[in-house]
């Protein structure tokens, strides 16, 4: 599998598990992939991101992409690559945190807000930029955004997105979603995540069905 090509054969959303705990890490993931998404985040302000990450990786090896989010310094991506994390997310754009990831040959999706944090993203290497958060950029700023931008550009929505966004923002070209606390909050029982991830999915499917 191309790191750079994560979204060829999975559904563009990407699960962010923010609170995780380790003992959580192979329940709720199973959960996750089993309903259909395959790509899954875990925040490091998390308790022990780190060994979270390492459970999943062991657990599901090629059956699912995991990687760490709100990942701030370099010291970190390094850390990820070292549990098996392929993904990088951050909530800001830091130009030596996405040429560290692409130096270790990691998936870089930096969070962006601004067309010129687009632009010095993209030429730093990122694979894909993430809008955040979008309850503020709105669909028209982005679709602004989105015009002037490289055509094969990796776009993908995070910031208070629920299976209701679905089809508004597929309507401006987003090419993924990133879903926190609409689909996993910490103390959520695990039957809960499963009917989230399952109404999300079929929301996403339908949704992209219509474009």
């Amino acid at each position: 599998m191309k790191i750079n090509n994560i979204f060829e054969s999975r559904r563009p959303l990407i699960a962010i598990l923010r609170g995780i705990t380790p003992l959580e890490a192979e329940s709720v993931s199973d959960v996750l992939i089993e309903a259909g998404i395959s790509i899954i985040e875990v925040p490091l302000n998390s308790p022990q991101p780190f060994e979270t990450i390492e459970r999943m990786v062991k657990f599901h090896n090629e059956n699912g992409i995991f990687g760490a989010g709100t990942v701030l310094r370099e010291n970190d991506v390094y850390r990820v690559q070292e549990v098996g994390g392929k993904i990088i997310v951050s909530p800001n754009l830091n130009t030596l945190v996405i040429k560290k990831t692409k130096e270790l040959n990691l998936y870089s999706m930096p969070g962006v807000f601004t067309t010129t944090e687009c632009f010095d993203a993209l030429d730093s290497g990122a694979d894909a930029l993430k809008f955040f958060p979008v309850s503020l950029l709105k669909e028209k700023n982005f679709q602004a955004i989105h015009a002037v931008l490289p055509e094969n550009t990796i776009s993908i929505a995070v910031g208070s997105i629920d299976e209701n966004a679905f089809p508004s923002w597929l309507q401006v070209n987003i090419n993924g979603f990133g879903l926190g606390s609409s689909l996993y909050k910490p103390g959520m029982l695990i039957e809960e995540v499963k009917s989230k991830a399952e109404k999300i999915v079929k929301a996403y499917d339908n949704a992209k069905n219509k474009f």
